[in-house]
């Protein structure tokens, strides 16, 4: 396979999840096990930091996880295929997985013009990021 780890703005699938946040509702790493690993010399942090992203990169990480999961959200809640949402944008149904899988091909441009696809307005865009990332709206 390629490496795809060494590109800049890389997130591995597996730690999007912890690079939101995730990690403090996970149950399975309750304060006793985290203490206990701490204890032995293990060292707790998240994706962003074990990839070494500024806060910058981390906020720009999050906007694009924001925008793919309201793309997802969005086209699932109008009843529509990733093929059909592709035919919407003059794509392929692979670029709209891509897409909601904030893969780092994926621009800006094509998920807000998804959004826009979709019949987001500025205000749903808004509602998106705020709901997703954190950002106020």
């Amino acid at each position: 396979g390629s490496d795809t780890a060494g590109r800049a703005g890389y997130v591995p699938p597996a730690s999007r999840a912890i690079l939101r946040g995730d990690q403090d509702e996970d149950p399975t790493m309750k304060n006793t096990k985290k203490a206990r690993l701490e204890t032995a010399g293990w060292r707790i942090s998240d994706a962003a930091e074990f990839l070494g992203l500024s806060d910058e990169e981390r906020r720009f990480v999050e906007l694009k996880l924001a925008l793919a999961s309201g793309v997802r959200q969005l086209r699932e809640r109008r009843g529509l295929t990733q093929a059909a949402l592709a035919k919407q944008l003059r794509s392929s149904q692979s670029r709209v997985a891509k897409m909601e899988a904030a893969d780092h091909t994926v621009s800006l441009d094509l998920l807000l013009r998804g959004l826009v696809a979709l019949g987001a307005t500025p205000r749903d865009i808004a509602r998106v990021l705020a709901r997703n990332s954190g950002v106020a709206a």
